[in-house]
Formats: structure tokens, C-alpha cells, sequence
């Protein structure tokens, strides 16, 4: 802050908030160095220390965190300074959390995220871009159109294919639903505007017993009826193929319905599970279906040459969603949508065009006509027109960034390295005598496999809710030892743990490991 600059001097640490003139300068760089030190004890005292922070209870954290009296304070009335906020971060945040960086932390999809992640997210936020009018954040627009462009390559779409980056897949499957509804079924119809409320009504969707939550969310949250979504049963490794889907399409078009789109999924959550998406392209193009592939998680398998042929035909999707936050190993948050024909975006989301946003849109001297409300500036990108959101993140810079950090060969090593990791727990599956896999290999870097206390034979002679316990009660020791982190699911009416492996710091050593301290606290259990 200026010597002569006065306005900040109520706060004990004026430089912070006033830091225009350079004088400033050293203040800040003594914050981020603060800051960067704070974030590198969390890494090497807790993150890697332990995969999930102390206590590991919900009541007892909470205890811990808000104190004796249970609950959020009040919200503070005066400044508190950088040194004593930091201080705080390490004693009431640090050692509580689910740590993605410990190498035996196979959880969600929850990556630790690539260090140029992290620094292009902090950049982006210094900058403080807008990404929705060109003019709010002009060469973020570009980085976001640049990385778009290399999803939609890495996908296979030609260059009539376009994008945007959401806050996760839940919105752009959400964006991808609207599509179908405002896009595809308006042709399906032959109507000359998009279908709103009993228009929507004896419409079909297929997915599978395996799709993401979210698609149903998005029918819901679109206005289609409940009965909209037909899930359908997968095969013994959890893939949908084309035949259920003909004989429903065929059952709902005798009960004149009107069929629109498949929804398939190329990794699935629950398995990783990629449904047969050539026969289901086919299905689709034959049967004038709007064809949309969740590939949140599976598309990065594409980054590996050795790998890429197990989500082979995502390219004859109309829309694949991308997850950049999952298998990319990028920092929260960065979602994807990406559409074979790219100019349906702006058709079915900027219809509606605010006043104040015309400035942005046709700066003086583009020739726009003075009578014209200003909002189709020739060639100029403006991202709000293409999505729901109207203010949105710099999302792209930490992806940009970090491809170019490792390259996509870089990219196609790590997945690579995951999907090895994940057949390696199928193999000690395979081998033993007190662990069995679902199925027995998995598709990609997500494997589903339970202890058998006792060994296979003593495992059968348990009824089925002894066994599902035992996962239960596994998961929650392993969690309270700190020493691996992994979810349960439910499959087939049994309860399974789940290895989602999408961690850079994982070693065959560590796959080793954990299942030895899996088998440690079986021991313990009984």
C-alpha cells in the first residue's frame, strides 16, 4: 500500500488488501510463501501420512471441528491475520481430511491433482477471468476453446465438433438431456419449437442398471415424467448391449411411444464398466435415436495408445461427457461436454440474450447495425450462449497447463500405470483363497472385490448379510487405521468394497499392501 494511503489501516495487515503500488509487493510474497508452506505440512504431515484424517467418525469430527457446542459459530466480527488464519488451517483443517495424495487412497474418483493443476488453478484465480462474454475474460475464451478442441480430438470428432467445461459431469449430462429434448426430439416431433410440458410426456430414454444418477436428475430437473427413463439390465461384467434396448424400443413403439435417446456409459461409476457402444451406435443411427455416452471417467483411457481401444467408438456419439477432474488428475472442479455437431449448443442454450451482455458481444467498430441489439458480432465466442451457466470459472487454464506439462503420452502413462494397478488386485483376486473380484477382470482402473473370511468355502456357509457386515465393518476399520481408503458399493444385491484408481502416487507395492492390511484387520474383526 502507498505510504500516504490510509484506507486500509483499520486491518492489521493493510498490504493485503490494499496492494496496487508495488510497495506491496513483499507483503504478498511473504503471504504466498506462507501459504505454500502451510499446503506442503499438510502433504508431508498429513496427506501422506495418513488417507484419512483423525478421527475419522462423523460426530466425532464434527465434535472436533465445531467445538463443545456442536455447530457452526458465529461469523466473525473483526480481522484476524494471515499468520493466525494459516495457523488455524493447520490445527482445525489439515489433519481432518480424506487425503487424495496417500498411495493407498483408492476412493472415488478423487485424483491427487497434477502440481501444474494446482498452479494453474491458482493462476486462474489470481487473474479473476470471467468465461462467459468474450470481453470478461478475452484469452481465457481462447485457452477454454483450445482445450476443448483437444477433447473433442481426443474423443475423435471432426472439426465441426465443439464444447464447453462445466463444474463436473452431473452438468454435462444435464446439458446433454437438453440437447435430446430441444435438439432431437423437436426432429423426432417435426414441432417448430422445443417441447415443454405435456409435449414431454410418453417420451423414452434408455440407459442401463449401471448409468449415472444424474441422467434420471436431468430428465427430472427437464420437466419429463418419471416414467421417461427405461433402465435396463447389463450382462455379467455390468455392459449394456443393443439387444434389450431394440426389444424396449420395439415394446414402447407398439404402445405408441415415442423413443429418443440411449444413454450409455463408457466407465461406469459403480465398475467402470464400458457398455458396447458400436452396437449401440448402430442401434441408435438405425432407430433415429439421439446417442449420448457418459464418459466422465472413461474417456481419458483414450490418452493411452495401449489403452484406447477400450472405449473404441465414443467418436459416433452425439455428445460425450469428459471428466477432467477424474482421470486427467486435475484439481476441483472441471467437467466437460463435448457434441459431434458443435453448433447445436448456441441453437438450443443462447436463444435468450441479456442486454447488458451486448457490449461484450459487438464492441464498436464490428459494423453491427446501430438498431440492432448487438449480440452476433461474426466469429466471436462468448461461452454463455452454449451452456446454463452465465458467470462461469477459468477452468481450462490447469488442464492446458498441465497437457502441457506431461504431453499426452505423459497422460497415457499414468492411465496406463492405473489400469495395470487395478488388474493386479484382480490378479491377487484370482490367486487367493480369501478374496474374490466382480467381475473377475476389471475394464479399466476400478475393481470391485470383497474379503471371504475364512476362505471361499467358509464364506458360503454365511448367510449373504453376514458377509455384506463384513465389507462394511472392513471398510470402516481401514478407514479408522489411516493406512488405505476404499468404498463399498452394492452390486447385485451384495455389498462390495470398490478400488477407484485414478492416484499418481500408487505402486504395485502399495496394491500389496493395502490387501495385506485388508487381511490384517480381517483378522482382527473376527
Amino acid at each position: 500500500m502507498a505510504p500516504d494511503d490510509d484506507r486500509f489501516a483499520w486491518h492489521p495487515e493493510p498490504d493485503l488488501l490494499g496492494f496496487g503500488d508495488p510497495s506491496a509487493r513483499p507483503a504478498l510474497e511473504r503471504l504466498g510463501a506462507d501459504a505454500w508452506t502451510a499446503a506442503l505440512d499438510y502433504l508431508y504431515d498429513h496427506a501422506f501420512a495418513r488417507a484419512m484424517g483423525e478421527p475419522a467418525g462423523y460426530a466425532q469430527l464434527r465434535e472436533a471441528f465445531f467445538g463443545p457446542g456442536g455447530g457452526p459459530a458465529a461469523a466473525p466480527t473483526g480481522p484476524t491475520t494471515s499468520g493466525d488464519l494459516l495457523a488455524e488451517f493447520r490445527e482445525r483443517v489439515a489433519p481432518h481430511n480424506l487425503s487424495a495424495y496417500h498411495p493407498r487412497s483408492l476412493s472415488y474418483f478423487t485424483p491427487p491433482p497434477l502440481l501444474m493443476s494446482v498452479v494453474g488453478e491458482l493462476l486462474a484465480q489470481v487473474t479473476q477471468q470471467g468465461v462467459d462474454i468474450w470481453h470478461a475474460g478475452p484469452v481465457a475464451t481462447f485457452v477454454e476453446e483450445e482445450v476443448i478442441r483437444w477433447l473433442c480430438d481426443l474423443v475423435g470428432y471432426g472439426p465441426g465438433s465443439f464444447g464447453l467445461l462445466t463444474s463436473g459431469g452431473v452438468m454435462a449430462n444435464f446439458l446433454a438431456m437438453a440437447l435430446a429434448r430441444d435438439v432431437h426430439l423437436v426432429r423426432v416431433r417435426g414441432s417448430d419449437t422445443p417441447p415443454r410440458g405435456a409435449a414431454l410426456e410418453d417420451v423414452r430414454v434408455y440407459t442401463s442398471d449401471q448409468t449415472h444418477f444424474s441422467i434420471g436428475r436431468a430428465l427430472d430437473e427437464l420437466g419429463f415424467p418419471a416414467d421417461t427413463l427405461v433402465v435396463l439390465p447389463t450382462d455379467d461384467r455390468f455392459r449394456l448391449h443393443a439387444e434389450p434396448v431394440l426389444e424396449a424400443i420395439a415394446a414402447d413403439r407398439r404402445a405408441g411411444l415415442t423413443p429418443v435417446a440411449i444413454s450409455a456409459v463408457a466407465g461406469s461409476t459403480n465398475t467402470g464398466s464400458v457398455d458396447r457402444l458400436e452396437e449401440l451406435a448402430d442401434l441408435a443411427t438405425s432407430e433415429n435415436l439421439w446417442f449420448h455416452v457418459d464418459a466422465a471417467y472413461g474417456a481419458a483411457a483414450r490418452l493411452s495408445e495401449r489403452d484406447a481401444g477400450r472405449v473404441a467408438g465414443l467418436e459416433r456419439a452425439d455428445s460425450v461427457t469428459v471428466d477432467p477432474h477424474k482421470w486427467f488428475y486435475q484439481a476441483y472442479d472441471i467437467g466437460g461436454l463435448v457434441v459431434r455437431d458443435g453448433s447445436l449448443l448456441e441453437e438450443t442454450f443462447g436463444r435468450r440474450r441479456p442486454e447488458y451482455y451486448r457490449g461484450g458481444e459487438a464492441p464498436i467498430g464490428t459494423g453491427v447495425d446501430a438498431d440492432d441489439d448487438g449480440h452476433d458480432a461474426p466469429g466471436q465466442l462468448n461461452f454463455y450462449k452454449l451452456g446454463f451457466e452465465g458467470t462461469r470459472r477459468w477452468r481450462a487454464l490447469k488442464l492446458w497447463m498441465s497437457w502441457k506439462h506431461v504431453g499426452t503420452t505423459g497422460f497415457g502413462r499414468l492411465v496406463a500405470a492405473n489400469i495395470d494397478q487395478a488388474a493386479l488386485i484382480a490378479r491377487r483376486c484370482a490367486e487367493s483363497d480369501d478374496l474374490e473380484a466382480v467381475p473377475p477382470e476389471p475394464e479399466l482402473s476400478v475393481i470391485c472385490f470383497r474379503h471371504l473370511p475364512g476362505g471361499r468355502d467358509a464364506a458360503m456357509r454365511l448367510q449373504a448379510t453376514e458377509l455384506d457386515d463384513h465389507q462394511d465393518r472392513l471398510q470402516a476399520a481401514l478407514e479408522q487405521s489411516g493406512d488405505g481408503w476404499l468404498s463399498t458399493t452394492r452390486l447385485r444385491g451384495s455389498t462390495w468394497l470398490r478400488a477407484g484408481i485414478v492416484n499418481t502416487q500408487t505402486t504395485e507395492a502399495d496394491i500389496d499392501a493395502l490387501l495385506g492390511t485388508i487381511r490384517r484387520l480381517a483378522s482382527e474383526l473376527v
